[in-house]
């Protein structure tokens, strides 16, 4: 059963900035994290590295239980959200007693006849997360060089390309009872089906490109001034797709209680499509221009990607034995083995991602910096907004973000050690988790500032 439950959990939404080393981004909202090739080609305003201070690791390693499931207190909810902010100490994150009851019983075969006793679980209706990590990394060979740092070329790399999406369906019904501050009468005869669908792909990039800076003459600014222009063509070898489909069935008889209807197929269903071989194309292109102390840029990212898999095989699991009529207490007997049937071959599997729109905006001044971006594609509409006040020994900041129809603060300090080094400190609601309930989080880093 833990396989079905660890599909059902995958859908926990997850962000760019849960993964982040940088205490200082972080504080300011999470800017940057679209990814345009030509604001990448822009010198920092402030180039630095920063160094994770890992305060997560402290619940994650004082809780290596939740992940072996040969242990009473595995617990893959706990897992996955651990999985999505490991370096992050997020406050609240072992509250939902409701959450981990349905877990265990599902996943142990012990299921509550009676859906009341999960009441205090209550997950949104449908739960979307998907995104993209495409790092690149290469060198531009300039072919051309011309006056005030402009120049033409060609650019070459390569980097991971990982993209997952999983989008998950509780009926409306079921969590009507379980946000149900008191016991309510459950519905005879209905059946509530959960639903989660997983797509992951693992494959290298091999990109070249074009790279060139323009001049913007007769202006009076930075050596940073000029047009960035960049255009990327990834080829794209795949080596892991998987794809899962998961369904839970809840029906309840005359009494509205929980049972297995002897006359439908099992109650837990997974579908597992996987492949090894595949293969494909993205493009990526942007343009970047700063004018003294303006910074702007636009981009899109995956036009006309697709990804081709050959040799694909499909393997179906069910709880009990699908040949053989459904024990009434399947759920319940706390006998929680799958029956696999395959792999089988099917058809050839062709996917394609959402292209990811981008634009970003930021004026920098000696003593503050106001930054900004925003994307259409992945998980919909996204916005980034950041500011940061530069004191001698103090940096003060202060953020916000928007994604999946939520929007989550964020502040912090950065403390100035030594002209080079510096700690960085912030916090941030997430709702990295199954109930998309916002926690604070907790961050910190130590900043290296670079020679100009």
């Amino acid at each position: 059963m833990s396989c079905a439950v660890g599909l059902l959990c995958s859908a926990t939404p997850a962000s760019a900035q849960n993964w982040s080393s940088d205490a200082r981004r972080i504080a300011l909202g999470g800017v940057g994290t679209s990814d345009n090739p030509a604001t990448d080609m822009i010198d920092a305003e402030r180039p630095y590295r920063s160094i994770v201070i890992p305060l997560g690791l402290i619940q994650v390693l004082g809780n290596t239980n939740v992940f072996d499931p040969s242990s009473s207190q595995f617990d893959p909810v706990r897992a996955i959200e651990y999985a999505t902010s490991p370096m992050h100490y997020v406050i609240g994150r072992e509250d939902s007693a409701g959450e981990l009851r349905f877990v265990n019983d599902l996943r142990n075969a012990t299921l509550s006849r009676d859906l009341n006793a999960y009441r205090g679980f209550t997950p949104p209706n449908n739960l979307l997360a998907e995104g993209l990590a495409s790092p690149n990394w290469g060198k531009t060979i300039k072919l051309h060089r011309g006056a005030s740092g402009s120049f033409q070329g060609i650019y070459i790399g390569a980097g991971p390309y990982l993209s997952m999406r999983t989008a998950a369906v509780f009926p409306q019904g079921l969590t009507d009872i379980w946000a149900s501050p008191t016991a309510v009468s459950v519905p005879r005869l209905a059946s509530f089906p959960i639903t989660d669908d997983t797509l992951g792909q693992v494959a290298l990039a091999v990109t070249g490109g074009y790279r060139a800076r323009y001049g913007v003459g007769g202006l009076r600014g930075t050596e940073r001034d000029g047009i960035y222009v960049a255009v990327n063509y990834n080829y794209l070898h795949g080596f892991r797709y998987e794809n899962e489909h998961m369904g839970v069935r809840l029906d309840t008889d005359p009494f509205g209680q929980v049972f297995v209807n002897p006359l439908l197929p099992s109650p837990v269903v997974v579908t597992r499509q996987y492949a090894t071989r595949g293969n494909g194309f993205a493009i990526d292109a942007g343009v970047g221009a700063v004018v003294d102390h303006w910074e702007v840029g636009v981009g899109a990212r995956g036009l006309a990607n697709r990804m081709d898999w050959t040799g694909v095989q499909q393997t179906t699991y069910s709880l009990g034995d699908p040949t053989r009529p459904l024990v009434l207490n399947l759920l319940f007997n706390g006998n929680a083995s799958f029956v696999g049937v395959g792999p089988l071959p099917i058809a050839d599997a062709h996917v394609e991602l959402p292209v990811e729109y981008s634009g970003n905006v930021a004026y920098h001044t000696p003593m503050w910096t106001a930054l900004a971006d925003v994307a259409q594609g992945f998980q919909g509409t996204t916005f980034h907004a950041g500011f940061e006040e530069r004191l001698k020994v103090i940096e003060l900041r202060g953020g916000m973000r928007y994604s999946s129809d939520i929007w989550n603060p964020s502040g912090g300090i950065g403390i100035n050690f030594w002209p080079r080094v510096g700690l960085d400190l912030a916090a941030f609601g997430t709702s990295a988790n199954l109930e998309r309930t916002r926690h604070l989080a907790l961050a910190a880093s130590i900043r290296i500032n670079s020679r100009r």
